[in-house]
């Protein structure tokens, strides 16, 4: 996936950091806008609602300036430094709306949902763009868009993200593999909706 990201320099960067940490209205504007783009990235595939994900978003970014005068780089690149500790309070605020949102019961009702589809072929996943896989996660249920991000994507173990969403380890598995079983579903109905356009 592209970087999103409007570049900073480490020099601006941390002068800016530094600006948050004091409050400064300009520091936390420049912050916002050069980060934007690589935070809706992050927020966009844990909703498949836009107005969702902006929420996601600002509530992120509200934390982030809140916690910023605790943070420091992690390692000596720090514009990753930054975009590694940005990425996982956005990943952290997407769990807390979905906790809110979803009540718990939905990860575990999903359980009992089947699914049933054709097998899809390997060239055909090869035509797939990125941005139609990332457009297919937001498409998956709500629970098992949650898991199969923190599992596949940020690489949470099914330990953490059992403690993340209060469900069993085994309630974690299986909604992994009910997710890539219905994402492959949605892939395959979308491969054969542009077959058919091209056909056309």
């Amino acid at each position: 996936m592209k970087d999103h990201t409007t570049l900073l320099s480490a020099e601006e960067l941390t002068y800016h950091v530094e600006g948050c940490s004091l409050n400064k209205r300009e520091s936390q504007r420049i912050l916002y806008s050069s980060f934007y783009g690589y935070a809706m990235a992050i927020c966009d595939r844990y909703t498949s609602r836009p107005e969702d994900a902006v929420e996601i978003l600002n509530d992120g970014f509200l934390k982030i300036f809140r916690e910023i005068h605790h943070y420091s780089p992690a390692y000596a690149d720090v514009v990753s430094s930054f975009k590694g500790w940005l990425r996982k309070i956005m990943v952290y605020t997407a769990i807390d709306h979905f906790r809110k949102n979803q009540k718990h019961q939905v990860v575990t009702q999903l359980d009992n949902v089947g699914y049933h589809m054709p097998t899809v072929q390997d060239d055909a996943i090869d035509k797939i763009s990125c941005e139609e896989i990332i457009r297919a996660v937001q498409e998956l249920s709500p629970g098992y868009r949650t898991v199969f991000n923190l599992f596949v994507i940020d690489g949470l173990s099914h330990e953490e993200i059992s403690n993340h969403l209060r469900i069993s380890t085994g309630t974690s598995k299986s909604n992994l593999s009910k997710a890539r079983r219905q994402l492959q579903k949605i892939l395959y109905k979308q491969n054969i909706i542009q077959e058919a356009r091209n056909a056309v």
